[in-house]
């Protein structure tokens, strides 16, 4: 990789020669202007504007203007010459934890490679010092002619450093969050969470710029003499008047594509009751219901164990007088002396008779 700068990284009294060069690259596809009717290349030229003839690069220099339109000319020699540390070092001012720095301010990522086998050491002490530390280095450097703020930190067995903006050149948020005010539910939350969770992680490796895939398919097409292929046609969109059936539809369309069942077909669904309409009864409500049936069935089936003790008592017959006895039984709570009497009873036509008497004086 080719350096863009060379200069030295100045750790307290520690110097570290570095050279500069660029960590990122782009592979966006870039396009020159021509004249549609004979496709001629459109090419900007510097001209003079006093002198009206166009001027190489060689005789173009910087300048100054003034609020009143004068030109104050600024030389290669008059920046060299600026009073100021950083003109050709990355002078490291503190060292702060990683999450004090706000990502606004980011911007373009650098290397630093060491410069010479002597700098070797001294790189690796400060790499290895940020490794401990779990910080990152503050940094100021000059660089293509005004100064800036910078950040090291470590990048596997490398240093790299952020160009970040300066306090003062990061807006403040004013006016764009909504001026309405909403509530949101804990279910709406609920749901925003599962999508969440659903969508999962990613590799950043795998990700790519389909935009520029596809742009470089429709150069390829050109160039043969074919038809550049056709765009899908894009899906209808609508309003979104329910925010919870969205929330529940993208959802299930995540699960979906990542090949998982439906939350219904997994038994993750949620049954709701529908608004003005009474709640099913929980299981316990249910549990009283079934003892409040048995009590009733209990019921029903004394009444004709008491008929016939009745009849046994007018017909004297031994089985009547079993029928009696259960019949007492039941209904124990409510009549104690009939129990006694029901429990101690034989099968015998005299105890028949007195288990009816006592019923009918009862």
């Amino acid at each position: 990789m080719r350096s863009i700068w060379n200069g030295a990284i100045s750790f307290g009294l520690v110097s570290i020669p570095i050279k500069l060069v660029n960590a990122t690259e782009s592979h966006a596809i870039s396009f020159r202007q021509i004249h549609t009717e004979d496709n001629g290349r459109i090419r900007y030229r510097k001209v003079c504007e006093l002198e009206e003839r166009e001027v190489t690069q060689g005789e173009i220099g910087k300048a100054y203007e003034d609020a009143d339109g004068s030109i104050i000319p600024i030389t290669d020699e008059d920046l060299s010459h600026l009073p100021i540390p950083t003109a050709r070092t990355i002078e490291i001012v503190a060292f702060v934890p990683a999450d004090r720095i706000d990502p606004l301010q980011m911007g373009a990522a650098y290397y630093l490679a060491a410069s010479g086998a002597p700098a070797a050491k001294p790189y690796t002490l400060l790499r290895e010092a940020l490794k401990r530390s779990n910080k990152v280095a503050i940094a100021k450097y000059a660089l293509r002619g005004r100064e800036r703020l910078g950040m090291l930190r470590v990048v596997g067995d490398a240093i790299a450093m952020h160009g970040l903006l300066w306090p003062d050149e990061v807006r403040a948020p004013e006016g764009v969050a909504p001026d309405t005010s909403v509530t949101i539910r804990d279910k709406e939350l609920d749901l925003a969470d599962a999508l969440m969770d659903t969508l999962g992680e990613v590799d950043l490796e795998d990700l790519h710029d389909e935009y520029r895939e596809a742009l470089e398919e429709v150069i390829a097409a050109k160039a043969s003499g074919e038809a550049p292929p056709e765009a899908p046609a894009p899906a209808a969109g609508g309003k979104v008047l329910d925010l919870m059936a969205a929330l529940e539809n993208s959802v299930r369309a995540a699960r979906e594509s990542r090949g998982e069942a439906p939350a219904e077909a997994v038994g993750e669904a949620e049954v709701r009751p529908l608004p003005g309409r009474r709640a099913a009864p929980k299981e316990t409500g249910g549990k009283k219901s079934t003892s409040t049936a048995k009590k009733t069935a209990a019921a029903k089936k004394t009444q004709p164990a008491r008929k016939s003790t009745s009849k046994a008592a007018e017909g004297k017959k031994p089985a009547a007088s079993a029928s009696a006895s259960a019949s007492a039984s039941a209904s124990a709570s409510k009549r104690t002396a009939a129990k006694k009497t029901a429990t101690k009873a034989t099968p015998t036509k005299t105890t028949a008779k007195k288990a009816g008497s006592r019923k009918r004086t009862a």
